[in-house]
């Protein structure tokens, strides 16, 4: 994109992404590097389209000169068939989140792996990576599994509370990964499997605004663990604010939706975004909407 003048536009298709702080991302991203950029949310809900309209969103986003699309739940699988080239690692997640439009052709990649692992290399970069515990094997878990296999983790205990989920995952891993061991378990075993482990992912619902709480006895944490969490609604999960009192290094989940973005932005615009001032932004944003939730007078208010 070395045409100042050049305008970019983006959209996100999913579900329940009206609220999303992706859009101001990049669009305040762009405006800092002299791009035109908008970024619009495509709601399924607000549109009342099914998961599988996403095959017709894309041909229209294509017919008015798009330039790419973030996908989000519920489409990252079923975007698929809609590609024309989908790269190596979002094919072997079998999962999309960024499409590019290039010269009438759909791309797809995956922005989610890469961004924790960025995330990780940056705001843990001293972290052992021998032995670790993750907790929660879902859709974001995958994505997250995948890039600790690709950062080196030798040895991966995937709990989850669906013992078939976990073993399923495990057993496709292991298959993309035969190097590493990655072996399903229940959250039964979690004291057998935490002392033997170097660090912590945390990758379920549990600490967000609607799903407070703890994931696991604290007890079982040492300071010598370092834990990531990528819950990012609150920033600052009683997860990482507690194991961070116990001396544990931490990193929040805006680490991961910051390395997300800033990778799909670069995908999408070929400029490379700085991930600092991203995450400055990101915190900004975050602040804004903690601020509104304390008041909601203001919100009404329209400040």
């Amino acid at each position: 994109m070395s045409n100042q003048a050049e305008s970019v536009l983006v959209g996100l298709i999913g579900e329940g992404v009206m609220p999303s702080l992706t859009p101001p991302m990049h669009e305040r991203e762009a405006d800092v590097q002299g791009l035109r950029l908008l970024y619009r949310p495509i709601d399924l809900l607000e549109l009342q389209l099914p998961a599988a309209a996403v095959g017709d969103l894309l041909t229209a986003a294509q017919r008015m000169g798009f330039n790419g699309l973030n996908i989000t739940h519920p489409c990252k699988q079923l975007v698929l068939e809609h590609l024309d080239e989908i790269s190596d690692d979002a094919a072997r997640l079998g999962a999309v989140n960024t499409v590019l439009i290039r010269d009438g052709r759909l791309i797809g990649h995956n922005t989610d792996f890469s961004g924790f692992g960025s995330a990780l290399a940056d705001g843990l970069p001293e972290a052992q990576l021998d032995r670790v515990v993750q907790l929660g094997a879902g859709g974001a878990g995958s994505a997250v599994a995948y890039a600790l296999l690709k950062a080196g983790v030798s040895t991966l205990d995937l709990v989850d509370m669906d013992p078939a989920r976990a073993a399923e995952r495990a057993a496709e891993l292991g298959e993309l990964f035969p190097a590493a061991t990655v072996t399903p378990r229940s959250t039964d075993e979690l004291p057998q499997i935490m002392p033997l482990a170097d660090g912590l992912v945390h990758c379920t619902p549990i600490g967000m605004a609607a799903h407070p709480g703890l994931p696991l006895d604290m007890e079982l944490l040492e300071p010598r663990h370092w834990v990531a969490d990528i819950v990012y609604r609150p920033i600052e999960t009683r997860l990482v604010r507690e194991a961070r009192a116990k001396g544990c290094d931490v990193l929040d989940g805006g680490r991961m939706a910051v390395g997300q973005a800033a990778d799909a932005f670069q995908l999408i615009t070929g400029r490379e975004a700085d991930r600092e001032r991203m995450r400055a932004h990101f915190l900004e944003l975050i602040a804004v909407e903690d601020a509104q939730a304390a008041a909601p007078e203001l919100t009404k208010a329209g400040h």
